[in-house]
């Protein structure tokens, strides 16, 4: 796919849907395709804003109850359970299979692994339509209206049944390699699914080739992006999910850039963050802490800005030697 559009007004459907979070569900991730169309490159290896495109997606469903990665095992930004088709390189199908032995929830995500911009709203958007449509399957379109069945929740229970049906169809005929699931294309096991549609250009966007991923590095970078992605980015690299307020966090360096110093602003957050991390430590963490830590820290700055600002006491042309604090 290389068709992108820009984000729509996805306010008034996220309200309508949903946010589906509060469904138990299972994630199972396809990421051992041969990527062909990158050269055979390692696709779920390969870094947008600074992270793997796997790890991207694995954030998306984070709040899985299990997420099974379809793949040969490789480090990851959180555990996962790892599955392979048989033999590898078997197709969406087989690999799905797989995947899917490794779960037990009623209600299952199903993703490829190179999905830049899905992200845990279009998740639970995916599982409230599910719920509330009474379908087998909940899938994203694309750009150009096309259906993106590995950006998609489903019902497990049909899953299983079209895929047992599949196997022993393919094994009276024997049309499969190996008389199993090996080979057969998606469009088989979705068409005899009942699916619900939801438009999402952005999140079902996906990078088959090289210029796909030019264009998803190209637009993290835009002014508007480029922040939350630096730090979602960051809190993956350190292994921290601590949710913060990051306009607090930007007034309170702009306070101490004007108020003392430009250099006080890094500072300042740090200390910032250390100081939310030793109440962490006491039992007292969470968003919470840094949020007072920074109140306190941009009342100090102002107060600082203050007493820079406030005309002094006095007269500019008094003796060194009369001064406060002369000695």
């Amino acid at each position: 796919m290389t068709a992108y559009e820009p984000p729509g007004a996805q306010g008034a459907a996220d309200a309508q849907q949903g946010s589906g979070h509060d469904v138990a569900y299972d994630a199972v991730v396809l990421a051992g395709g041969a990527a062909r169309r990158l050269g055979g490159a390692d696709k779920p290896g390969v870094r947008v804003g600074g992270r793997a495109l796997l790890d991207r997606v694995l954030a998306a469903c984070a709040d899985a109850r299990s997420t099974v990665v379809v793949a040969d095992p490789r480090p990851t930004a959180r555990p996962v359970t790892w599955a392979r088709e048989d033999p590898p390189g078997g197709g969406p199908v087989a690999a799905l299979d797989a995947g899917l032995r490794h779960t037990t929830a009623e209600r299952v995500v199903v993703l490829s692994a190179d999905l830049p911009f899905l992200d845990e709203s279009t998740v639970g958007r995916l599982l409230a339509a599910l719920n509330t449509s009474g379908a087998d399957g909940a899938l994203l379109t694309d750009a150009d209206g096309r259906d993106q069945p590995l950006v998609a929740a489903y019902r497990a229970s049909a899953l299983r049944r079209e895929l047992r049906a599949l196997a022993q169809a393919a094994s009276t005929s024997g049309s499969a390699a190996g008389g199993g699931l090996t080979g057969l294309p998606l469009r088989r096991l979705t068409g005899a699914l009942g699916l619900t549609r939801v438009p999402d250009p952005v999140a079902a966007f996906d990078c088959d080739t090289w210029d796909d991923i030019a264009t998803a590095r190209a637009r993290i970078r835009e002014h508007g992006h480029v922040l939350d992605e630096w730090i979602s980015a960051v809190k993956d690299e350190l292994g921290i999910e601590l949710d913060v307020d990051t306009k607090v966090l930007l007034d309170l360096a702009r306070d101490a850039a004007h108020g003392v110093a430009r250099p006080a602003a890094p500072l300042t957050t740090f200390l910032v963050g250390y100081a939310a991390a030793q109440a962490a430590r006491g039992g007292e963490g969470g968003p919470e802490a840094v949020a007072e830590a920074s109140r306190k820290a941009a009342a100090l700055a102002l107060r600082w800005a203050e007493e820079a600002a406030a005309k002094s006491d006095v007269a500019p042309d008094a003796t060194p030697d009369t001064r406060p604090d002369a000695g």
